[in-house]
């Protein structure tokens, strides 16, 4: 049976939408992601959650996802707290980028098909301020600044809902008595002291923040992407600028069918940010924390409401998870799954029905716990054909909500551990598509001996601790 498409909260339009990519089943998308020029805080890894679980169910309904995400390792702050700390700019961003990998991995984060940086992509990036100065869309000033000329575009402020007088007044704005409207906005930026550069038609310097965007996701998914993520910070001017210099250079209309937004962090109902010092880490988040419980605790909020950071919060979300591999037991399954009792079928459907409706976490999570308790009342009833389906249908929709459900085990160990040996999953699931299975059996042999337990099912291959 063919299912209904699923529903997705397009910021462009400003309502749902159904979701019908431009190549199906191809999906192309392209998350923004940090500037390394300071730890990741917790935002950035509950955006990097909201948009894995999105590309985990896209993949389940079948869809085909090259995700792509960049890192900003050239801006105004990375370089500020270079000079301030006294060491080289690309030092600094690679330890943070190396942070932030390390945490993204403990919350069992899907690798992007490729993370594009700033500094590695300058010839796209003056290949397309060339092509905009040259159609008219922007222009040159005498010291070697390139701006973007808003009002080269008619449409402009089409996804903040706003128009250009409204944003202007509403927005800080560069002031340079060069540029010729007090919105336009650079594409490449002079030379300074102190600041790297690489050499461009207009003199050595370097890239302005949005045009990076603009040149990766045209490497990497083409003209037109069906997917643009981020957080709602950056609807204006980030995304606002992208659409319009993507747009002016290719001359095709939309860039991205699709903009998704989430929504902010809280910390005790105040927004957080660095101004106001309530910036938490997320590596310190992930010490004190299971990373399936951070990870339960942010698919709790529906992705684009805000998130409430409170101890009581992860608190009960490590309680959620204890639950749900309770469910699952820890005792052997005898024979093969029955087939599902109504109520594993309702779960699922509910399951289904949360996530095709923008992907509705907070109701998905029902389902899980749903799936809970019928696992729970068919081992109390001693029927192992429906105990093993209710096992076997909460295990793979945890796993698409990107939940491990191991045992309980330390964040410290699993933060250390966790990248290595899904690493050593991923060498060994190469190994027997190449059919080299002696290999293969050594590592699977020789985790064991570790104590890593690796479960092959048909829904993919997981591992715990024994």
């Amino acid at each position: 049976m063919e299912l209904p498409p699923i529903k997705v909260f397009n910021t462009l339009s400003g309502q749902k939408e159904d979701f019908r990519p431009r190549n199906p089943p191809y999906v192309g998308m392209y998350v923004c992601g940090i500037t390394p020029y300071a730890t990741s805080h917790f935002g950035h890894g509950m955006s990097a959650v909201v948009f894995d679980t999105i590309r985990r169910y896209l993949d389940f309904r079948g869809y085909q996802v090259r995700y792509v995400q960049n890192f900003t390792d050239i801006d105004d702050r990375l370089i500020a707290r270079s000079n301030e700390l006294g060491i080289p700019m690309r030092d600094l961003a690679e330890r943070h980028i190396r942070e932030y990998f390390r945490a993204i991995q403990a919350l069992n984060i899907l690798p992007a098909y490729v993370y594009p940086r700033a500094t590695g992509e300058i010839d796209k990036i003056v290949e397309l301020i060339q092509g905009l100065i040259a159609s008219g869309h922007a222009y040159a000033v005498d010291n070697g600044d390139v701006y973007f000329r808003v009002t080269s575009d008619d449409d402009y402020g089409k996804l903040s809902h706003r128009d250009l007088d409204d944003l202007v007044a509403g927005a800080r704005v560069e002031v340079d008595e060069r540029k010729e409207n007090p919105a336009d906005f650079a594409l490449w930026k002079a030379a300074k002291p102190g600041e790297p550069t690489w050499p461009s038609p207009w003199g050595e310097g370097r890239p302005g923040w949005h045009i990076e965007c603009s040149a990766m996701s045209l490497r990497y998914l083409g003209e037109q992407i069906d997917i643009h993520g981020g957080g709602q910070d950056l609807v204006f001017p980030h995304h606002e600028n992208e659409i319009a210099q993507s747009e002016s250079f290719t001359g095709k209309v939309p860039f991205v069918k699709y903009w998704l937004h989430n929504g902010f962090v809280l910390f005790n109902d105040t927004k957080m940010s660095k101004s106001l010092g309530n910036v938490v880490s997320l590596l310190d988040v992930l010490d004190a924390h299971s990373p399936d419980a951070v990870r339960l605790f942010i698919l709790q909020s529906h992705y684009r409401g805000p998130l409430n950071l409170t101890d009581e919060g992860f608190d009960a979300a490590e309680r959620g998870v204890e639950r749900l591999r309770s469910a699952l037991g820890t005792e052997p399954e005898d024979g093969p799954a029955g087939r599902p009792t109504p109520a594993v079928e309702q779960a699922r459907a509910a399951f289904l029905a949360a996530m095709d409706d923008d992907f509705n976490t907070p109701g998905a999570l029902a389902a899980l716990f749903d799936l809970a308790r019928e696992a729970n009342r068919q081992r109390e009833a001693g029927d192992a054909a429906a105990l093993a389906a209710a096992r076997l249908a909460l295990r793979e929709l945890a796993g698409v909500l990107g939940l491990r459900l191991a045992p309980s085990a330390s964040a410290e160990g699993d933060l250390a551990a966790a990248p290595f040996v899904d690493l050593l999953l991923q060498i060994r699931k190469e190994l027997r598509a190449a059919k080299n299975f002696q290999l293969a059996d050594q590592i699977r042999a020789r985790l064991a001996e570790l104590g890593v337990v690796i479960e092959d099912r048909p829904e993919g291959t997981t591992w715990r601790k024994a």
